[in-house]
């Protein structure tokens, strides 16, 4: 391509602006610029030329109208190796614009603010510069578009290098992250007119969340990191990230030690930490496979932790763990004690990573500081299916202590109602068919994602390494039979708590009552596909 003479200039975030026009200034290019960016180039001695003295047009409609002219997007999109481009070009007075290096108007910011107002949010819809940035990335063999202050510094380095040109290679490269830029952009914007509703006559439009889906459903993922692979060594993989993630999340979380984060480890932490928001109180999550192997709560981070692992011992080998807790020392040394592969948590204390360094394939991931109420967060859970997607809001449904009913002829003690509301909270967060034997701050034995519900208790009987006598039982949906009920009675289950709705739960409650036993209906299931 032929050397850049002329940089258009318009720029809402000025990092680094000042530095990079002084660097094309010396290089003899000519700059164009608005409003706020050209004053500011002017204050810091840079010769400038304002667009409007290019367009014979002034600024208008409180700067909506500045560079969307003939003159500019002629400047920006003619071809320069096509001959009547050119005689269009020199018909028209018309001089090629070479550079363009935008950034858009904040919106995403504007609208992250709790008091920013419908009209605010409207106005920092940016037109001109997504405009100009399709232009010159749509002409990238003649023209670098440049969206990122952190590619100002390698394009003067290159410009100086080839003699006034950058790389036709060079400027795909930015034509690709400028397409991306404004995708994402329009995404952002699309996604909070959908959550606007109008009211009243004239209509008052305001910004409320909405719980119904889009008839578009556009996904702003930016790519974190490739994977070494996907869930098996022969499938390729990456890690996106949401445009803005709520907190805490995998997205926002800092990997403080370890090797790279494979596709398995990244689901298992997120099953680690969805299960350790359920709790206030000091709780350990051991994850394997995407099912907890084993949950705890104590007055203690260490003792949750010890209590977690002694539900399976064996499975709990190679794991990964939740911890709502920040780590010190002491909760650091007990995990050194036990090969890990990850672990999450809010935070490490210094002496923490200094014992954790000596275990330095293990991965530690800090998530920072929790909100009061990170379930109360609505968040959008998605499943590719082939041809689509199937979508839905996060299961962050809780206990309803309005909703409880006690089916059986005993009512539950108190002590028993502490386990069954632990059980809970822990069942939704194994696959269905889903059965959890649970003490009141501890699990005890789990049996996950079998076809038959009955396979699930006596799977959930069979890997309990702790005593089941005076246990109780969490089940993620109804039972189907009363097979279930009498599999439990012969582990010494005394309470069950399940959603009920089956057309056999007479059958079920009979079942109960024969045995002694309690049971409570939920009114809410927790299949977890």
């Amino acid at each position: 391509m032929a050397n850049i003479q002329r940089a258009l200039i318009s720029v809402s975030d000025k990092t680094g602006v000042v530095a990079f026009a002084k660097g094309l200034a010396s290089l003899g290019i000519e700059i164009l610029s608005t409003g706020g960016t050209a004053k500011l180039l002017r204050e810091q001695g840079i010769q400038v030329r304002e667009v409007s003295e290019v367009t014979g047009f002034p600024e208008m409609l409180d700067g909506r109208v500045k560079t969307l002219h003939p003159l500019i997007h002629g400047a920006i999109l003619a071809k320069r190796s096509d001959p009547r481009h050119r005689q269009q070009m020199a018909q028209h007075e018309i001089l090629p614009i070479d550079l363009v290096a935008i950034n858009l108007y904040p919106f995403e910011q504007t609208v992250s603010r709790e008091d920013c107002t419908f009209e605010e949010a409207i106005e920092n819809i940016d037109i001109g510069g997504p405009a100009m940035i399709r232009s010159a990335s749509k002409n990238f063999a003649d023209v670098t578009v440049l969206i990122d202050p952190a590619d100002y510094d390698p394009i003067l380095q290159e410009l100086r290098t080839r003699q006034g040109e950058v790389a036709e290679g060079t400027n795909l490269r930015l034509a690709q992250k400028a397409f991306r830029h404004t995708a994402r952009y329009d995404v952002l914007i699309s996604t909070y007119l959908m959550e606007c509703k109008s009211e009243g006559e004239p209509p008052e439009i305001s910004f409320q969340p909405s719980s119904a889906f889009p008839l578009l459903f556009h996904l702003g993922l930016e790519k974190v990191q490739d994977l070494r692979y996907g869930e098996n060594p022969h499938q390729m993989a990456a890690f996106y990230r949401e445009s803005a993630p709520g907190q805490p999340s995998l997205a926002t979380s800092v990997k403080r030690q370890g090797k790279e984060l494979s596709f398995n480890n990244l689901l298992d932490l997120d099953a680690a930490l969805n299960c350790a928001l359920e709790f206030q109180e000091p709780a350990a999550i051991i994850i394997k496979h995407n099912n907890p192997c084993g949950v705890a709560v104590a007055e203690s981070l260490v003792e949750a932790y010890r209590k977690a692992r002694s539900t399976d011992p064996v499975s709990a080998f190679g794991g990964v763990v939740g911890l709502n807790r920040m780590v010190d020392e002491a909760m650091a040394q007990e995990l050194a004690s036990t090969f890990l592969e990850a672990v999450i948590a809010p935070s490490f204390s210094s002496e923490a990573l200094a014992t954790l360094s000596v275990r330095k394939d293990l991965r530690l991931l800090e998530t920072g500081l929790w909100p009061e109420n990170p379930q109360a967060q609505q968040e959008w859970d998605m499943k590719r299916v082939r041809g689509g997607m199937v979508v839905q809001d996060r299961d962050t449904g809780t206990l309803d202590e309005a909703r409880l009913k006690v089916v059986s002829k005993r009512i539950p003690t108190e002590k028993e109602m502490q386990a069954l509301r632990f059980a809970w909270k822990v069942v939704k967060h194994i696959k269905s068919n889903a059965i959890l034997l649970a003490r009141p701050d501890q699990t005890v034995g789990i049996g996950a994602g079998q076809m038959s519900r009955v396979d699930s208790v006596k799977i959930a009987m069979m890997k309990a390494h702790l005593p089941t006598a005076g246990t109780v039982m969490a089940s993620d949906a109804f039972f189907p039979f009363r097979d279930g009920i009498d599999e439990a009675a012969k582990a010494g289950v005394t309470a069950v708590i399940q959603p009920g709705g089956s057309v056999r739960d007479t059958e079920v409650i009979e079942a109960v009552d024969q045995h002694g036993m309690t049971m409570v209906f939920t009114g809410m299931r927790h299949f977890k596909h």
